[in-house]
């Protein structure tokens, strides 16, 4: 059967590009771990567009760009999973990054931030090349990967390294998705269940909490409290968007809600915005439906 079909052209082509050396970490070991992004973006440089053929489906200026930081208890994971649920963002007209960082058992904290921080510079300096606006830079991330986000919003000098030096590491806009952004808290909640018998660690030390951040079991509260993005609240720091569920079982909803108040007791206010989501649990599927979606897209546009 022979159709003619009219779709008009509603919407531009995305590209995925792929495993970008962003990084080049050293290891403890003296060896070189090359860490990687992709970048999911509507068409916008001469390369993609002989590539693909295209002619007229560039964008006028240059893109937002949101970097999308996954989840993994710090464990490790693939620098695009979860990608597909964030591709609504990309279709907004934002440069999509996803992007990889080192694992606990790659290297202790600050690492992942020096991570997270060096892939904003790359991008900085890479802007022309990807065709994104430099002077706007958001970050989203779940779970681990929000707690980061939380962290490089504060636009301060933690986590600071020597690649790509010259360009800055701040960023204009943060969405928060239940990230652990006061460790003090979740490991507080940690030991009472290894010390009720409640936890699958039989030391403190094995958490996930624990893992990031190495050390010794007797330095462990105070280095917690030194790595949470809520003791750093402060003036240079990007509107935050948090979205918690009220029924998460692995991060408390009060780290949260707590994140949210101590930014409004600091006069932040006016850059916080904080959504309890009714019925959710850690990562469940109402952080992906589309209202849930829009919202953090109104947030963005709003921003960027």
């Amino acid at each position: 059967m022979k159709t003619v079909i009219h779709p008009h052209i509603q919407r531009s082509t995305l590209t995925l590009l792929d495993n970008i050396t962003y990084s080049h970490a050293k290891q403890p070991d003296g060896s070189v771990l090359d860490l990687k992004l992709s970048i999911l973006l509507h068409h916008g440089n001469q390369e993609l567009r002989l590539a693909s053929g295209l002619t007229t489906d560039v964008p006028p200026e240059p893109l937002p760009a949101i970097i999308w930081v996954p989840g993994g208890a710090w464990r490790g994971t693939d620098k695009n999973q979860s990608i597909a649920e964030m591709q609504f963002l990309a279709e907004r007209g934002f440069a999509l990054v996803s992007m990889y960082y080192r694992s606990s058992a790659q290297a202790h904290y600050p690492a992942q931030l020096i991570d997270v921080k060096t892939a904003v510079r790359f991008l900085r300096a890479h802007a022309e090349q990807y065709h994104i606006d430099p002077h706007r830079i958001g970050m989203i991330g779940r779970s681990a990967g929000g707690y980061l986000a939380s962290m490089a919003a504060m636009n301060n000098d933690l986590g600071e390294s020597d690649e790509w030096s010259g360009y800055s590491s701040d960023i204009q806009a943060c969405c928060d998705l239940f990230g652990p952004v006061d460790l003090s808290q979740l490991l507080q909640k940690t030991t009472a269940e290894v010390n009720s018998g409640r936890s699958r660690w039989n030391s403190i030390k094995k958490s996930h909490e624990g893992a990031l951040l190495g050390g010794s079991e007797e330095t462990l509260p105070k280095r917690a409290y030194e790595a949470s993005p809520i003791h750093y609240i402060n003036d240079a720091m990007c509107p935050i968007a948090i979205f918690h569920g009220d029924q998460d079982p692995i991060v408390p909803l009060k780290i949260s809600e707590d994140f949210y108040d101590a930014m409004v007791s600091a006069g932040l206010e006016n850059r916080a915005e904080f959504y309890e989501v009714t019925g959710a649990g850690h990562g469940t599927r109402e952080f992906f439906q589309d209202s849930t979606k829009q919202l953090i897209a109104d947030f963005f546009t709003r921003q960027l």
